[in-house]
């Protein structure tokens, strides 16, 4: 690199780290990466990820501007620049799509979108996210000669911290999870509590007594346990309120 691109290359990484690095929310951080990445051409462009995951390949974010059915035709042909770049994990770089007879069928959606040329990268999340970030320009000869390595470099720098604000997307949905499943636990328990002191009180037993009562009414009735107990509190409720 020159020391001009050198010097621009710092600065787009700083401001992708800084976008990324505090980032939990995976698709917040895939725009992130896109609105970024368009900044590498000078005038007019747009910038899109594709994502090949179970379901095949989809566009996880886009610049606005950019026709969805650009993207999509390259998955319903399986045929592109994007897809290219994905299958052969290299640079797919077309700085004339005019003067360029690959992907035919979606060069001239291309250019009839106002596309002129186009620039894909391979970029990695984790093993079950594979993906390109592609870059297009809306005139052909924008793609200098150090633009190629450029996002090269910045594909895999963005893999590494697309995949840590997966990890972390993933560790926060987890801890959601068993947050949420404590809670339903809680409150499970205080209503078994509050039904076990009522059978106590009906039936002037012990607590094991009272709870063995409930467990039996529920494996007769083909209930958990907790319902039982929900069903019991609400009929003493309702009879108390029926009774003020």
């Amino acid at each position: 690199m020159t020391d001009l691109h050198t010097v621009e290359f710092a600065a787009v990484l700083r401001q992708l780290t800084a976008r990324l690095i505090a980032s939990d929310d995976l698709e917040e951080a895939l725009e992130d990466l896109v609105e970024t990445a368009a900044d590498l051409v000078d005038g007019a462009s747009w910038c899109a990820v594709t994502l090949v995951r179970s379901g095949g390949p989809s566009t996880a974010a886009a610049s606005s501007g950019l026709p969805e059915s650009l993207l999509d035709s390259q998955y319903d042909s399986g045929d592109g620049p994007s897809l290219e770049a994905i299958r052969t994990r290299d640079l797919t770089l077309s700085d004339d799509l005019a003067a360029d007879d690959r992907w035919p069928d979606w060069r001239q959606r291309a250019l009839a979108a106002g596309v002129k040329a186009v620039l894909a990268v391979p970029v990695d999340i984790d093993s079950h996210a594979l993906g390109a970030l592609t870059v297009y320009a809306a005139e052909p000869g924008r793609f200098a000669a150090d633009v190629g390595l450029t996002a090269m470099l910045v594909a895999e720098h963005a893999g590494l911290l697309l995949s840590a604000v997966l990890d972390r997307e993933r560790r926060a949905g987890v801890h959601a999870q068993l947050t949420e499943a404590l809670k339903e636990a809680l409150t499970d328990g205080e209503t078994v509590n509050r039904a076990v002191g009522i059978m106590m009180v009906q039936r002037a037993c012990s607590a094991e007594a009272a709870l063995d009562v409930l467990r039996g009414t529920a494996g007769r009735l083909g209930l958990p346990l907790t319902t039982v107990a929900e069903r019991l509190v609400s009929t003493i409720e309702q009879r108390a309120g029926a009774a003020s």
